[in-house]
């Protein structure tokens, strides 16, 4: 493998560069497999939401749900940036840090690339025709969203948002498949989720502020220019308030509000860290919103073991 095999947002010691056959690693990184940071963002709002639905009915949450959680983000979160890849294909071309993505690389062909969103989507049908009816409508309406978020950063200078109401759904989906119906609560930690994503996505949009610029992409971080740290602060501020509003809601234990203090300053570090124009410490900020998402998940469950 050469160096310039190697995606400039992927680490370079990730699995799929370090073990996996070299046949199969234009397939694994067209599904981001190199990169799991997404499959992490794209998942947690779905296992804080069936945690937040197992506070209020005074359980743990299910091992069996948040692994199907797990794998249904997985496929597709694989499909959806497969489906990214086809529709942005040549603006990819045109962008340092995704030309030498399989699609625009010539290494996959979009027929091939249908096929592998095709069996993506077939293993999340898979999971989601298991769960309650709620849930699989959700999981229906959700499609919308996915199909149009490629297109957002064409029309709108805030495809984050748009990004932030389709990776945070699954807090939605997930709270219902525990809960049987939709609640406040859920809707408030939807709402937060998206806040959340506005900010960590436009920290990881800093990266490509001049190739989007040329070529005509829209970001947030381009519409906020050096307004940049205080828009990511007003979201994460709201992100966070958001979500102190879904625990009271809930009715969760004191044990949330402390991790819920630690989650805001989390978010709230991130921003006060943030150099716009550091491209690696953007990416490395965004990752770290793994933790945050854990985080935040952790005090839903803890808040409400101590109701049970």
């Amino acid at each position: 493998m050469s160096q310039k095999d190697l995606l400039p947002d992927a680490a370079p010691d990730n699995w799929v560069d370090r073990h996996a056959p070299a046949g199969l690693r234009p397939w694994l990184k067209l599904g981001r497999f190199d990169r799991p940071a997404g499959t992490w963002l794209l998942m947690l709002p779905g296992w804080q939401g069936a945690a937040l639905a197992a506070a209020i009915t005074h359980q743990f949450p299910s091992p069996i749900l948040l692994a199907k959680i797990a794998v249904g983000a997985l496929a597709m979160r694989a499909a959806g940036c497969a489906y990214n890849d086809i529709v942005d294909r040549d603006i990819d071309a045109k962008v340092a840090r995704t030309a030498m993505r399989p699609i625009p690389a010539g290494q996959i062909s979009v027929k091939g690339a249908s096929g592998f969103i095709a069996l993506c989507c077939a293993v999340g049908l898979g999971i989601l025709l298991s769960l309650n009816l709620s849930a699989i409508l959700l999981g229906v309406l959700s499609l919308a969203l996915v199909a149009a978020y490629p297109f957002m950063k064409r029309i709108t200078w805030w495809p984050q948002a748009w990004l932030g109401l389709t990776f945070n759904w699954g807090a939605l989906l997930g709270f219902a498949a525990a809960y049987g119906a939709l609640a406040t609560p859920a809707i408030i930690l939807y709402a937060g989720g998206l806040f959340w994503t506005l900010g960590y996505d436009t920290i990881y949009a800093l990266q490509d502020k001049e190739d989007d610029a040329l070529v005509g992409v829209r970001s947030s971080a381009r519409r906020l220019g050096e307004k940049v740290r205080e828009g990511v602060i007003t979201f994460f501020v709201l992100a966070a308030a958001l979500a102190v509003a879904s625990g009271a809601s809930a009715s969760l234990g004191p044990v949330f509000y402390f991790g819920a203090v630690i989650y805001a300053v989390h978010l709230l570090g991130q921003a006060m860290l943030m150099r716009p124009d550091d491209g690696a410490q953007a990416l490395m900020l965004f990752r770290a919103n793994r933790d945050a998402g854990l985080i935040l998940f952790a005090a839903i469950v803890a808040g409400g073991v101590v109701n049970l």
